[in-house]
C-alpha cells in the first residue's frame, strides 16, 4: 500500500525499454543528437507551436531556472502558499535568481483566486520600495490534488499580463491535470497566458525527465547560461530524450496519469462511503487529502502501508482534525493497483 508519493514509484517499462535503446551506440552530445531534436519537434506538435525545450533532471531546476531568468533586481514572484518552489524547494528560485522574493498569496484547495491576485498587484506596484513583481507562478495539478481549467487560469493570468508579468506554471503532474480538465496542453497554458512552464515526467513514469518549455522566449534572460552554471546541462541529452519520446508515444502519458487519477478517485470513493474517515476537500488528479483517526494511520503503517501526514493548516479552521484524528496525504500513480486502494480501504 504505497501512497506517500508518486515519487516512489518507478519508471514504466516503456521508459526503461527507450533508455535501454537510447544506450546503442554513439550520438553528439549536449542535445545535438537526432533523438533530441526529434522530441523537441514533439513537443512542438504537443503544444500546437514552436516552444523552445531546456531539459533538466529535476523539477526544482526547471521550476527556479526558469524563473530565475524572468529575474530582475528587487523582483518579486507572486505564487500560492502551497506552492512547492516556496514550501519546498529550499529557497532554490532565490538562489538561482540572486535574490527574488516569492510572495505567497492565499488559496483555497491549493487554487489562487483572481480577486488575490489583483489585491497583492495594489500591494507592490512597480514603482514601490518593496520589490517589482516579475512573475505569477501557478501549478497544475495543484499542490492539494485540485486542477484549473482553461477559464481558470485565464482569469489569474489577465491581470498579470496587464501588469507587465510574465506567467509561470509548474508542470510537475501537468499530465493529471491534463487528463482531469479534458483541455488540451495548449489550453491549459499559451492559450490561456502562460509563458513557460516546467514539464514534469519523473512522477508520471519517467525515470529522471524534466524540462523548461518556453512559450515566450522574448522574455527570458540568459537561460542556457544559467542552465550550464546549475549543472542542468546533460552532455547525454539523448537519455532524457529517450524517455521524453517513450512519454509521449502513442499517448502514454495520459493513459499512466489516467490510471494514477481512476485509482485516486477510487479512493476517494471509499473515503466518502467511509463513516470512519473523510476527505479534506474534493480533489481531482492523483492526490487525496484525507481526515482519518490516528488508529487507522498507525494501523495502515503498522500492515507495511506508506502515506504521509499534511498539516492541518491547509483545512479551514473548522474542519480540521478534531483530537485523535489526523490529516493524511495520499498519492496515487501509474503503478498503483485496486488492489492496494482496496486493502487500505478495508483498514477504514
Amino acid at each position: 500500500m504505497n501512497f506517500a508519493s508518486d515519487n516512489w514509484a518507478g519508471a514504466t517499462p516503456e521508459v526503461m525499454a527507450a533508455l535501454g535503446r537510447a544506450n546503442d551506440g554513439f550520438a553528439p552530445a549536449y542535445g545535438n543528437d537526432a533523438l533530441t531534436q526529434r522530441v523537441t519537434a514533439r513537443f512542438a506538435a504537443l503544444f500546437e507551436r514552436e516552444v523552445e525545450v531546456w531539459f533538466t533532471a529535476t523539477g526544482t531546476a526547471s521550476n527556479s531556472l526558469g524563473l530565475a531568468a524572468l529575474s530582475r533586481p528587487g523582483g518579486l514572484v507572486l505564487c500560492s502558499s502551497e506552492a512547492h518552489i516556496t514550501t519546498d524547494e529550499w529557497g532554490a528560485t532565490e538562489f538561482q535568481s540572486g535574490g527574488m522574493k516569492l510572495i505567497a498569496l492565499p488559496q483555497v484547495a491549493g487554487k489562487l483566486q483572481p480577486q488575490d491576485v489583483v489585491d497583492a498587484l495594489g500591494r507592490y506596484p512597480a514603482a514601490g520600495r518593496f520589490g517589482t513583481p516579475v512573475a505569477l507562478s501557478l501549478t497544475n495539478a495543484t499542490e492539494l490534488g485540485t486542477v484549473y481549467r482553461p477559464a481558470d487560469i485565464a482569469a489569474l493570468t489577465a491581470p498579470a499580463r496587464a501588469a507587465g508579468l510574465a506567467v509561470h506554471l509548474d508542470g510537475a503532474r501537468f499530465g493529471n491535470a491534463v487528463v482531469a480538465t479534458g483541455a488540451s496542453p495548449a489550453d491549459l497554458t499559451w492559450r490561456s497566458g502562460v509563458d513557460l512552464m516546467s514539464f514534469g515526467g519523473t512522477k508520471n513514469g519517467c525515470w529522471a525527465a524534466e524540462a523548461i518549455v518556453v512559450f515566450a522566449p522574448d522574455r527570458m534572460r540568459d537561460l542556457a547560461a544559467r542552465r550550464q552554471r546549475a549543472g542542468q546541462t546533460f552532455s547525454k541529452a539523448r537519455f532524457v530524450a529517450a524517455q521524453f519520446e517513450a512519454y509521449l508515444d502513442d499517448g502514454n502519458w495520459l493513459r499512466w496519469a489516467r490510471h494514477a487519477n481512476a485509482m485516486a478517485e477510487r479512493l476517494r470513493a471509499g473515503l466518502r462511503a467511509s463513516n470512519r474517515a473523510r476527505l479534506g476537500w474534493e480533489s481531482e488528479a492523483n492526490e487525496v487529502f484525507a481526515v482519518l483517526p490516528g488508529t487507522s494511520v498507525a494501523a495502515i503503517r503498522a500492515a507495511g502501508g506508506s502515506l504521509h501526514e499534511w498539516p492541518a493548516d491547509s483545512l479551514p479552521v473548522g474542519q480540521r482534525p478534531e483530537a485523535g484524528e489526523t490529516l493524511v496525504r495520499l498519492v496515487t500513480s501509474w503503478a498503483s493497483s485496486a488492489d492496494e486502494v482496496g486493502r487500505l480501504l478495508s483498514m477504514l
